[in-house]
C-alpha cells in the first residue's frame, strides 16, 4: 500500500520487560506508561555485540570488537546546554549497569512498563555516532516512552563495507534473543524498531527468525517497523516479507532514488537494486508502506534523511501513532 510521505509510517520498538515483579507490582498487571522521554529520564538503554572498552567501560565505551556474548548497558546522557562557548548537544555521561550474563532480560527489565523506541544502526557507525543518532531520532520524533540501541560491532570505515555486513549478520541471533526476551514479557508495551542501511538487513532477517521461532505471540509485540534507506537486494527483500507474511504490513519503506550510497552498494552488488533505491510502484507491489523521501535530498549523499529532514521524521512519528 502506497501512502504519501506525510502520512508514512516509520519502525521503532516498542518496549517490554522481563517477567516476574517490580516492586510491588507484577509484570501482568502493571500498565503501560509512555510518559518517558529522554528530557524525563535522560538514558539510553544499550545492546550491543560490542565489546566493552574497559570495566566499567570508559570513552568510547564500546570498541569495533566483537562480543562473545550480548552485552547490557544504561548511558546516563547529559542534555544539551547553552553556554559562553555556543550550543552544546546531547552526550554521553558515563555508561553503567553493565551486564554480560543476562543482558537481553535485564534489557527487557529495564524497559519495564514503557513503548520501547529501538534504533539499529547501519554501515560505518562507531558506538558515539550510532548513540547520537538514537537520541537525536528519539528527540526528534519526540518519543515519550523508552529509548534503545541495537549496535553491532562495526568497524566504522569506509574500507569497512564487507567485514560490516557480516559483523550485522553475525548478530541475528542475539538481535533475535533480545525480541524474544521483550515479547515474552506481559508488561503490554509495544516495541518500534527503526534500522538504517545495512541495518534494515539485519532487522529483516531477525524479523524472520523471531517469526519462525516465536510465531504470532512474538510478533504481536512488534508495532511500528520502518526501513530508512534499506542497503538490501531488492530481490532478498521481496523474499524476506514473502517470509513474513502478514507482518510485512508492520513495515514503512523510506526511499529514495537519489540516494548515492545506495546506488554505489548497488554497483557492489553487480548492479542489483537496492530496496531503498527502488520506485514506490515496485515496492507497494511487495505490500509494504512507501514513503518516497526523493523531493526532499538536496545534499550529496541523501542516505540519512531520517535523521536530518523534519517531514521524514514526521513519517516515523505517524507510523508508530498508527500502530
Amino acid at each position: 500500500m502506497l501512502l504519501p510521505i506525510s502520512r508514512l509510517a516509520l519502525v521503532c520498538l516498542a518496549s517490554l520487560a522481563l517477567s516476574g515483579c517490580l516492586g510491588e507490582e507484577s509484570a501482568l498487571t502493571a500498565p503501560v506508561s509512555s510518559q518517558v522521554g529522554l528530557a524525563r529520564d535522560p538514558k539510553l538503554l544499550v545492546a550491543t555485540t560490542r565489546l566493552p572498552v574497559g570495566d566499567p567501560p570508559k570513552k568510547p565505551w564500546f570498541s569495533s570488537e566483537r562480543s562473545a556474548d550480548l552485552v547490557f548497558a544504561e548511558a546516563r546522557l547529559t542534555p544539551p546546554s547553552d553556554s559562553l562557548l555556543g550550543h552544546n548537544g546531547w552526550s554521553i555521561a558515563k555508561v553503567e549497569n553493565v551486564d554480560h550474563s543476562n543482558a537481553a532480560q535485564a534489557f527487557a527489565q529495564a524497559a519495564f512498563g514503557h513503548n520501547l523506541l529501538l534504533y539499529i544502526h547501519g554501515y560505518k557507525e562507531s558506538f558515539e555516532t550510532a548513540a547520537t543518532s538514537t537520541i537525536d531520532l528519539s528527540e526528534g520524533i519526540k518519543f515519550g516512552g523508552a529509548t534503545g540501541l541495537f549496535t553491532w560491532p562495526s568497524a566504522a570505515s569506509t574500507f569497512s563495507y564487507v567485514a560490516d555486513r557480516e559483523s550485522a549478520m553475525w548478530s541475528r541471533d542475539a538481535l533475535e534473543d533480545l525480541l524474544t526476551a521483550i515479547a515474552k514479557t506481559p508488561s503490554g508495551g509495544r516495541i518500534h524498531i527503526v534500522a538504517h542501511s545495512m541495518g534494515t538487513l539485519l532487522t529483516l532477517e531477525t524479523l524472520r527468525m523471531l517469526r519462525a521461532s516465536g510465531g504470532e505471540n512474538a510478533m504481536d509485540r512488534i508495532g511500528a517497523v520502518v526501513l530508512a534507506a534499506p542497503d538490501i537486494d531488492i530481490d532478498l527483500f521481496a523474499r524476506g516479507l514473502e517470509r513474513l507474511g502478514p507482518d510485512a504490513k508492520k513495515i514503512t519503506v523510506i526511499s529514495s532514488t537519489n540516494d548515492r550510497a545506495l546506488a554505489v552498494s548497488s554497483r557492489l552488488a553487480g548492479g542489483i537494486i537496492r530496496a531503498g533505491a527502488a520506485d514506490r510502484e515496485r515496492l507497494e507491489s511487495l505490500g509494504v508502506r512507501v514513503a518516497d523521501a526523493s523531493e526532499f535530498g538536496g545534499g550529496i549523499i541523501n542516505h540519512d534523511l531520517f535523521l536530518t529532514n523534519k517531514e521524514v521524521q514526521q513519517v516515523i512519528k505517524r507510523a508508530i501513532d498508527r500502530s
